[in-house]
């Protein structure tokens, strides 16, 4: 064979091997990249099946997360806030002994559920909490323990500064950080869930949610119900300050109540708010819209009631609780609260006259308000002429004592209902929202029958008087119904008052549920505990809702006026 037939062999061999070679790397590389492409399709496989048993472990990521506005009261002062805190998880598959884990969990959280812990560690999820809001300190013990399969998640935790001070107004979260009561629950209705469940709900990205509330008066409301919890050795007590020009909710208590960062009796049921959620018989201060209602209807101060002798209705006598045994004006009728004369003012509008003036000022229908914790009155399903009788006088009907502030605000202010409001409000943005429901001669009137009661000889209130502010209002001593029957032992009084009365400009009412007679007392009655709330309440907080003490209006002006109004 030639020398180039060769040459031509050789080279034709050299490409035939370098070429195999090529060959083989390339299907050493594909063979590589679909292996592990293969492991990977695997494992999305595997976890794919995987994902029913842990799907506990992603649950609680976003939505623990979420944060939530601060909320503070009308001066900027802190009420509600987020803090950081640490929950205890566990994944049970990586824990080698249950037994071991829980016992040593155990010595730093005493009070951990042993048996329901160890069924959660056995029931093979990929994640269980063990123990939400844990402090720094636990944290820091747990992990020193070294748990295999044990760890931490950050969350946020709503923190109150004020403990229970204002409890029934803020309400609570729940431990997913979700309002569930109060103005918290009421703030998720406006839209807060919805950033939540899309992530949106940053800290930095929420503004304050501003209150009508003044934490310095609200403070002193809480503390004179639980001094007058004690002193009268009541079950339950209840107080609101009202702005009656713009319906603003300035402090409201109702005792007793709980602690929202440790809230284990919220849900007691001696522990609701009274104030809102519970309705009762107001007695007598009820006389305040049955006296209006006669002088809407043409009666004067100086129109005379015989009220010389008891009214019967079939088997029932109404009769007055001290009686004058003779004809009054219903300036007297006010003034000695006389069943007998409240009768005869509702007489004047009949039965259904009666009940649409009720409703009109707001006491028979379901009040309008942010605070999610609203009572419905309860009134009797027919009206009868018996009834009407015994709503005159605060008896048959059942209505929130925060409607009776609010009723009696209307009274005060020119005669225009403004339903109340914890957020803050302008007197022009209250007009937008007012109803004239009696007109402003009735305010004027109504003004002048508080003020005298409160300051003439006879007036159930003048144990409200504080010195230098003008208080005026109304008694109202209820008996409660005890085994299907008015007990004279047992009550629930309550006080209307409104200051100062040139200008009226705050209403606060008290309640006390079942209160007993002081040392030295005989008697319980609204004029001796609740009248003297409303004076301490005004007393140490007059300055701070600014009423400035007037000294140079004395009583002596008002009796005269009033000798002239039932002798004129």
């Amino acid at each position: 064979m030639s020398a180039p037939v060769q040459k031509n062999l050789a080279i034709e061999g050299v490409r035939k091997k370098s070429g195999n070679r090529a060959r083989n790397r390339l299907i050493m590389a594909m063979s590589c990249f679909i292996g592990i492409y293969a492991v990977i399709g695997g494992r999305l496989v595997y976890y794919a099946m995987q994902s029913g048993e842990d799907a506990g472990y992603s649950g609680p990521a976003v939505q623990n997360l979420a944060s939530r506005p601060d909320i503070v009261d009308r001066n900027g002062e802190v009420l509600a806030t987020d803090i950081k805190t640490f929950s205890l998880y566990a994944e049970p598959k990586r824990i080698v002994d249950p037994d071991e884990t829980i016992e040593l969990l155990s010595t730093v959280l005493p009070d951990l559920d042993w048996e329901a812990t160890y069924r959660k560690l056995k029931g093979g999820a990929g994640f269980i909490w063990i123990k939400r809001g844990l402090t720094p300190k636990q944290q820091s013990q747990v992990m020193a323990l070294g748990l295999p399969g044990v760890g931490f998640r950050t969350e946020k935790t709503r923190f109150y500064p004020g403990g229970p001070t204002a409890s029934h107004i803020l309400g609570l979260v729940n431990i997913d950080n979700q309002g569930i009561a109060g103005m918290e629950k009421y703030i998720d209705s406006q839209g807060l869930t919805d950033l939540q469940s899309t992530g949106l709900a940053a800290q930095e990205s929420l503004e304050p949610v501003r209150l009508s509330i003044d934490l310095r008066v609200q403070h002193i409301v809480r503390d004179e119900l639980v001094q007058a919890l004690q002193r009268y050795r009541a079950i339950a007590a209840g107080a609101v300050v009202l702005n009656v020009k713009t319906g603003e909710v300035l402090a409201m208590g109702s005792v007793p109540d709980f602690d929202p960062n440790n809230p284990v009796n919220a849900l007691d049921k001696d522990h609701l708010n009274r104030m809102s959620a519970g309705t009762y018989e107001m007695g007598s201060t009820i006389k305040s819209f049955t006296t209006a209602m006669a002088l809407d209807a043409g009666a004067t101060l100086k129109t005379v009631f015989d009220a010389s002798r008891p009214l019967r209705f079939g088997r029932q006598t109404i009769r007055d609780f001290h009686g004058k045994g003779r004809p009054l004006t219903l300036t007297e009728v006010f003034l000695y609260s006389s069943n007998i004369g409240s009768g005869h003012e509702a007489q004047l509008v009949g039965v259904d006259g009666h009940r649409a003036f009720l409703k009109r000022m707001g006491l028979l229908d379901r009040m309008e308000t942010e605070l999610p914790e609203i009572a419905r009155p309860v009134e009797p399903k027919v009206w009868k002429k018996v009834h009407s009788m015994t709503i005159s006088f605060g008896h048959g009907m059942m209505t929130t004592p925060l409607q009776t502030a609010v009723g009696a605000a209307a009274l005060m202010n020119g005669g225009k209902l403004i339903q109340p409001t914890f957020l803050p409000r302008t007197q022009e943005q209250a007009a937008q929202v007012a109803m004239q429901v009696v007109n402003p001669q009735v305010s004027e009137d109504m003004r002048y029958l508080y003020r005298l009661n409160a300051n003439a000889q006879g007036g159930s209130g003048k144990r409200a008087t504080v010195q230098g502010y003008r208080v005026g209002g109304k008694t109202g001593t209820a008996e409660k119904v005890v085994g299907g029957r008015y007990s004279k032992d047992v009550r629930f009084n309550a006080f209307v008052a409104a200051f100062p009365m040139d200008d009226p400009t705050y209403i606060v009412l008290t309640i006390v549920d079942e209160p007993k007679p002081e040392p030295g007392q005989a008697a319980a009655t609204a004029g001796l505990n609740a009248a003297p709330m409303v004076a301490n309440i005004i007393r140490r907080s007059a300055s701070f809702l600014g009423v400035k003490p007037d000294f140079s209006q004395e009583a002596a002006p008002m009796l005269v006026s009033y000798d002239a109004a039932i002798n004129d």
